[in-house]
């Protein structure tokens, strides 16, 4: 019995743990294998662990180095030599028309691999990269459905598209962007981002490259597994509005101002004909005038804007299965997404679908397909387009009705103008009379087969040849109705239908040479022949006299004729040739050139093809013999960079000359139709054909250091780059004397420099806990260096030499004139209680040309993202923190004219409070102060709190009964808060800047709370 017993208690092991120059590796972990009998390595990399079973192995890990599993049958002392982990260095990462060693990369890219996608529950890709990639700034979108936009390394073009190129699976995507892959079938996303790795897409590559590699099958067992998310969403306001006594001290001061109210003071009389018309919202200001005296906590409200938000609840779920052969391996995935909106009415569901194949039937020949398809359904919610006070959403318009006014009168009847104005109308039935509703299908495919010359031949070793082909389609519907009843039908039944396809797709002849020479020289050749096109066709038809709003757009024959319709057809064709070439010695300095030719349709003939070259040279220290026996250092390379990128920056068809029909009678019976240049007043008249037309070229220099240091406890790069941007595509003024007054031509230049760093570390690791941190930071500058027409300036379109790109230009707020300044204010017209703005050539006077200026950008300082997780056990705590600082959000500008819902202001009221931030209400009439654009321009700087997260993972024991291979369950809650924002009344990180339009803060937002689960079979 004392035998079994001392068996079963096991025995005492002992060792040192070395790194491979017999350096003491120290807080190694040495476990017990498949148990939670372990410790670390001390200060000499000694260890000691008791109650260990003869028949058990000893698991040692630690950060850089390879796992070593140990037996210790027969042993009771170890001494283990650890081996580094080369993976990191050695991963493989996607480049243009390839992949390469992460160690082998000469240009500036960035990952984001399948756990940070899905660190917190996203519905898109994007989401899932914000803040993880210095150089990429994301935005945010709160309708579902709908995203944000993206930059990668600020903007370049001034009137040209900014948007990146996307490639999935190896093909070029020409519709749209990624946001209908599921997440969950992503493996990872590689970012191009300098000249000398883009240009290898030359024309498409100008914005940067992003390149999505979807998951596969892998070989071994067929395994299933689940995913699902369920998330509660609730809409938080941000705004403050006026209360309905605040509105009414409000109003009466205003009406005061423009002499339709006796006194400032409150008045029964005075505010019975002015606010009395409608009896069931005076009921509310009556309240407060009972026994005689007005008490402004007595006014009764109604909560609009209760009518307008809701619980948002969203379920996502995937289903994946993967397994295979050494000749055969597939996946397939199903997902399911089912979002309800914050706001009544806004919803969206996308199904997706998920295949793929790769099979090896011979040595030398393998071939493979990756199809992703979706179908998403999406009601958009109600948007005003008629009523003054309902521009915009459904909770927008309700929390902009006056709070003292109600909806339905004491017999429950729609009011349809609560308080008798003609343009303040009751939008609470909204819903019931308006349907907007948008499906779209999407599918995009990736398929290929390869040759491996050299297991035919041997002599051609290293040779091999692909062709890829990769087609797109996507078809998209919009239907809108608009019953009479309602604001936009306005006593007409409205409807409008509007189809679009959209079809392209990219074939690719590659030849690959990949050799190695007296085993120092490594040799990589690529060749690449390559078509593209893309088809897209349009019908639009709108009627406003449909008999039956119940039949919503489908029977638009019963309007009779069509208010306004219209077709429309785009064609476009790419071809391409490149050869890439990389050599590498002693895998210490690496070199990485290319050429490709581009040829676009949609330029000039003539100028249809350009060339575009770069370069990039890496140097590897970290393997010179005079960094070798460095031991904290664990990698170190730099990297110089330069390349030529593209932009076809016009639409198709820009290039010959718009002209507009008009029929020429020639009595009262005949006519005929002629042509002629485009209406020269209009807002963006029709350019003249100009022949010499060509591309819009940017070249990029980059120099970059990656590192490691302390066995890559402490890892990330640093890049600085400069662009410039010649022959910018801009619209050029010329004599009318042809009919046209404008034309494109290469007349523009730009400038930019920026700086992208990145930070992985991990401060503490131990046998329990954990602490994984990475910070990513960028900035970036731009700079206007040229116009057409030789102009130093275009302030309609707010483009100024020697200024950014995208910039704000008015009139600067001084502050409001004060009753003691009323003679100074004279001098300028103005009067006490209206805006100041500085005289900036202090002439004594204010005028659009001389007393305006550059008051703000669109573009951030800089961005940052912070994510954190710590592991102890099998619990796991995360958090991430985003930051965009110093840009501009052009919202504050008011009309203080006591008409419409205010939100809360600091008003200047005379002698009480004359160091007010905004104007005397009505001073200008019902008319906004003259300068009121002054007060448009807040600081949008924030840092929020993204996400925290905080997940248990079950182990293979805890698992053992119950069939599941692995088993990981989590809460998180998305923007529980903000840290810092410098404008206390929006959500600034709401903002979107695409092509110079800017889409900006928002009064609300979004907190979720999510329960989620992963489950592996």
């Amino acid at each position: 019995m004392i035998a079994i017993g001392a068996y079963a208690q096991g025995k005492t092991v002992s060792g040192t743990v070395l790194d491979k120059s017999g350096e003491s590796v120290i807080g190694a972990s040495v476990v017990v294998k498949g148990t939670t009998n372990g410790t670390i390595t001390d200060f000499d990399g000694k260890f000691t662990l008791s109650n260990v079973p003869n028949d058990a192995s000893l698991e040692i890990s630690f950060v850089g180095y390879k796992t070593q599993v140990i037996p210790v049958q027969g042993k009771n002392t170890f001494n283990v030599t650890m081996v580094e982990d080369t993976e990191v260095l050695d991963e493989v990462v996607v480049v243009g028309y390839g992949v390469q060693k992460k160690s082998d990369v000469t240009g500036a890219m960035a990952r984001v691999g399948e756990k940070e996608l899905k660190a917190m529950p996203v519905k898109n890709a994007l989401e899932g990269m914000q803040g993880k990639t210095a150089g990429v700034d994301i935005t945010s979108s709160q309708r579902p459905g709908e995203v944000g936009s993206i930059n990668i390394r600020g903007v370049r073009s001034i009137t040209a598209d900014q948007g990146p190129l996307y490639v999935v699976d190896g093909m070029i995507i020409q519709n749209g962007g990624i946001e209908n892959i599921n997440p969950s079938d992503i493996e990872s996303i590689d970012v191009l981002k300098d000249a000398s790795a883009t240009a290898i897409y030359g024309s498409r590559g100008a914005n940067g490259v992003i390149l999505v590699t979807t998951k596969k099958g892998k070989e071994g067992k067929i395994s299933l597994n689940y995913s699902g998310t369920v998330t509660f969403e609730t809409l938080h306001d941000v705004t403050e509005m006026m209360s309905a006594s605040e509105w009414l001290d409000y109003a009466r001061l205003a009406k005061y101002n423009m002499g339709s109210y006796a006194s400032a003071t409150p008045d029964y009389e005075a505010d019975k004909a002015a606010f009395g018309s409608v009896a069931a919202s005076w009921a509310n200001i009556e309240k407060a005038w009972e026994g005689g005296t007005y008490d402004p906590s007595k006014v009764g409200s109604y909560d609009w804007a209760s009518n307008g938000k809701q619980t948002g609840i969203t379920h996502e779920h995937t289903l994946s299965a993967s397994g295979g052969t050494d000749k055969f391996q597939g996946y397939a995935s199903f997902g399911y997404l089912n979002q309800k909106g914050t706001q009544p009415g806004q919803a969206y569901e996308r199904y997706t679908l998920k295949t793929s194949f790769d099979a090896s039937p011979l040595s030398f020949f393998k071939m493979g397909s990756s199809i992703n398809a979706s179908y998403s359904d999406q009601d958009y919610g109600y948007s005003f387009t008629k009523s003054v006070t309902g521009s915009g959403d459904l909770y927008g318009a309700l929390r902009s009705m006056l709070p003292w006014t109600v909806p339905y009168d004491e017999n429950g009847e729609y009011i349809r103008n609560p308080n008798g104005d003609v343009n303040i109308i009751n939008p609470i039935r909204e819903l019931d009379y308006n349907t907007n509703q948008r499906r779209t299908f999407r599918a995009n495919a990736s398929m290929y087969a390869q040759v491996d010359f050299g297991k035919i031949w041997e002599p051609l070793e290293g040779l091999s040849y692909r062709i890829q082909f990769g087609p797109e389609f996507q078809y998209y519907t919009l239907g809108i109705a608009n019953a009479a009843e309602g604001i936009n039908g306005d006593g007409n039944n409205g409807a409008q239908y509007k189809n679009e396809q959209k079809r392209s797709w990219t074939l690719d002849n590659l030849i690959y040479y990949n050799k190695t020479f007296a085993e120092k020289h490594n040799l990589g050749l690529t060749l690449m022949q390559s078509a593209s096109a893309y088809h897209y066709e349009m019908g639009d038809m709108r009627a406003t006299n449909v008999a039956s709003s119940e039949e919503l757009w489908y029977n638009m024959t019963t309007a009779g004729t069509l208010s306004s319709f219209g077709t429309g057809l785009t064609e476009t064709q790419m071809t391409s040739y490149m050869i890439r070439a990389n050599y590498g010695f002693m895998d210490k300095y690496l070199l990485t050139a290319s050429m490709r030719w581009d040829g676009a349709s949609q330029l000039a003939p003539g100028h249809k093809w350009a060339s575009f070259p770069s370069m990039a040279l890496a140097w590897r220290l970290d393997q010179e013999n005079f960094l070798k026996d460095v031991n904290w250092l664990s990698q170190l390379k730099l990297r110089l960079g330069f390349g030529i990128t593209g932009n076809a920056a016009i639409a198709a068809y820009a290039t010959k000359g718009a002209i507009t029909g008009l029929y020429y009678n020639w009595g009262q019976t005949d006519s005929s139709l002629g042509y002629v240049p485009s209406d020269p007043s209009a807002k963006d008249p029709a350019k003249m054909a100009n022949q010499d037309l060509g591309w819009e070229k940017t070249t990029q220099y980059n120099v970059g250091i990656d590192y490691g240091f302390f066995n890559n406890r402490l890892s990330g790069s640093i890049d600085a780059y400069k662009t410039k941007t010649n022959d910018l595509l801009l619209g050029m003024t010329i004599p009318s004397l042809t009919g046209y007054t404008s034309t494109y031509a290469n007349v523009g230049k730009t400038s930019g420099w920026g700086i992208d760093l990145q930070v992985n570390a991990i401060p503490v690791q131990t046998k329990d806990f954990s602490w994984n941190t990475t910070l990513t930071w960028s900035m970036d500058r731009n700079k206007i260096e040229q116009l057409s027409n030789g102009r130093t300036e275009d302030v309609n379109n707010r483009w100024f030499v020697g200024e950014e790109i995208g910039v704000y230009y008015d009139y600067v707020y001084d502050g409001i004139w004060k009753t003691s300044e009323a003679e100074e204010a004279a001098k300028y017209g103005r009067k006490p209680g209206q805006i100041k703005v500085k005289d900036l050539n202090q002439d004594g006077s204010i005028d659009a040309t001389n007393d305006r200026q550059i008051v703000g950008k669109v573009r951030p300082d800089w961005t940052a993202g912070w994510n954190n997780t710590f592991s102890y056990k099998n619990f796991e705590l995360s958090f991430f923190i985003l930051s965009r600082w110093g840009f501009t959000v052009p919202q504050g500008a008011a009309t203080l004219d006591g008409r419409y819902m205010m939100r809360k202001l600091d008003y200047w009221v005379a002698g009480t409070n004359e160091n007010a931030q905004y104007y005397s209400p009505g001073s200008n009439g019902e008319a906004a102060d003259t300068y009121s654009s002054s007060m448009n321009y807040q600081d949008g700087s924030y840092i929020k709190v993204r996400n925290i997260s905080l997940g248990y993972n079950f182990t293979s024991k805890q698992l053992k009964n119950v069939g599941l291979n692995n088993l990981k369950v989590y809460v998180q809650a998305m923007n529980p808060f903000t840290i810092y924002k410098a404008c206390d009344w929006l959500d600034t990180d709401l903002l979107n800047y695409d092509n110079n339009t800017t889409t900006f803060g928002s009064a609300t937002t979004l907190k979720s709370f999510v329960i989620g689960v992963n489950i592996g079979f």
